[in-house]
């Protein structure tokens, strides 16, 4: 049985001009099929989301005709025609919620994030806070212990340092001492020595010169525990070659009447590394200097000094006309200076500098056993009070030289002095 439609049957196809007809003659005009479309089926059923009729529960075909295309009355239609988008029933899209309109994404909540950001930022300074605090705390060599001291005069107002300036070579090497010009001598003396008061007044920088004339007294061995007898008129850097830090400072006590409240001290090598840490520390050299003992070989005017010319400045005795007493003036300047160089926000706030800095300086200093971390930041902020014009630095006053040559104080002066600083009252004593 042939159920191709009529026109193309192999047995009606005659004479006519065509497929597989060897006559010339054209075929006459046909019909074209033609696709007729029902009425659209309502929503659910010509979708996938709905289930459509079927008759029988097969699809009727489409039947092909010359005239056309007929379709069933009730066939399967795929709602392309009509707009129809394929999905199922409550989906987002035709059909869904919202007829089709998609929701938009909730604003953010900037308010929520900007409290969230700061949280964490507030918790990453504090534990970075608390763990600088704690490791620069560990770095503290607390090896003075100032109960060893007897006899101390009472406690003032206001806080005292001991500021010392030892000679110490610990931790250098050969090439270290040849650069640094420090020789090589065994064991420290004081090369430089200052009492820094703190108060309500301002700070206030004394300078000690190490041939000072005083009386080392009755004082208690710091190794042996044992009390020694006086040892009379001597230079003041001697009491530190004697017996160290706790002499030294019963000494200073003993000749001023002024309590000791921290003692802090720093050698040759910590001093340089200091200063190199900080990128270097600015000076107006007031003349030009050329020692062949410090090492320094120095220009007149402003410059900025590195480890090793900073070291040289501060030894330097020999080049000036003042000797010991300019050579006193120009350690608190720089001090000072350095202070300053410490305490500016482009060191504090520079993790590649501040924690350099630290280092060299923690790992450098001697201090006492009660000395803390915010006591070292309280002196170098004074320190760098008196660099600003804030407070006052000078040497303690000097009447002239003494029998045995050493520099002599001027007693009336110096009780002034010290009474003042006692009281915390503003300093009205003048060096000269």
């Amino acid at each position: 049985m042939n159920n191709w439609p009529e026109g193309w049957s192999d047995d009606n196809r005659g004479s006519r001009y065509g497929r597989g007809s060897g006559s010339a003659q054209p075929e006459s005009a046909r019909v074209m099929r033609q696709v007729r479309r029902g009425p659209a089926p309502s929503p659910g059923q010509g979708a996938y989301g709905g289930a459509p009729q079927y008759a029988g529960g097969v699809p009727q075909q489409p039947s092909y005709v010359d005239g056309g295309y007929a379709e069933p009355s009730s066939g399967y239609d795929s709602g392309y025609n009509t707009g129809q988008v394929y999905g199922s029933a409550g989906g987002r899209g035709p059909g869904g919620p919202g007829g089709g309109v998609y929701e938009p994404r909730p604003a953010p909540n900037w308010r929520r994030r900007i409290k969230v950001t700061t949280l964490i930022l507030v918790t990453v300074l504090v534990v970075t806070s608390v763990a600088t605090y704690f490791w620069a705390d560990s770095k503290l060599n607390r090896d003075v212990d100032l109960s060893k001291v007897i006899e101390r005069p009472e406690a003032g107002e206001g806080t005292n340092y001991l500021i010392v300036g030892s000679d110490s070579r610990a931790g250098l090497s050969a090439e270290d001492r040849k650069r640094l010009r420090t020789g090589s001598a065994e064991g420290k003396r004081t090369d430089s020595m200052m009492i820094l008061h703190t108060g309500s007044n301002g700070p206030t920088l004394i300078s000690l010169p190490r041939d000072s004339n005083v009386t080392i007294p009755q004082f208690q061995g710091s190794e042996s525990g044992k009390v020694r007898p006086a040892m009379g008129a001597n230079k003041l850097n001697a009491a530190y070659s004697i017996d160290g830090p706790t002499l030294l400072v019963r000494t200073v006590e003993f000749n001023t009447g002024l309590h000791i409240d921290h003692y802090v001290e720093i050698g040759f090598g910590g001093f340089a590394n200091i200063v190199d840490a900080v990128g270097g520390v600015e000076m107006d050299i007031p003349q030009d200097i050329k020692d062949t003992k410090s090492g320094a070989d120095l220009k007149k005017g402003k410059q900025t000094l590195n480890g090793e010319q900073a070291l040289a400045f501060v030894r330097t005795r020999y080049a000036l006309a003042g000797s010991d007493l300019d050579r006193t003036k120009n350690q608190q300047k720089f001090l000072s200076a350095l202070a300053n160089q410490v305490a500016t926000p482009s060191t504090v706030l520079n993790p590649f500098k501040l924690y350099p800095t630290m280092g060299a300086g923690l790992d450098s200093l001697v201090v006492d056993k009660d000395m803390g971390l915010l006591d070292l930041a309280s002196m170098f902020w004074a320190m760098k009070g008196v660099s600003g014009g804030e407070g006052k630095s000078m040497n303690m006053p000097i009447a002239g030289n003494s029998a045995n040559g050493n520099l002599q104080w001027d007693n009336a002066k110096v009780k002034t002095l010290v009474q003042q600083l006692k009281n915390d009252e503003p300093v009205t004593v003048s060096s000269g």
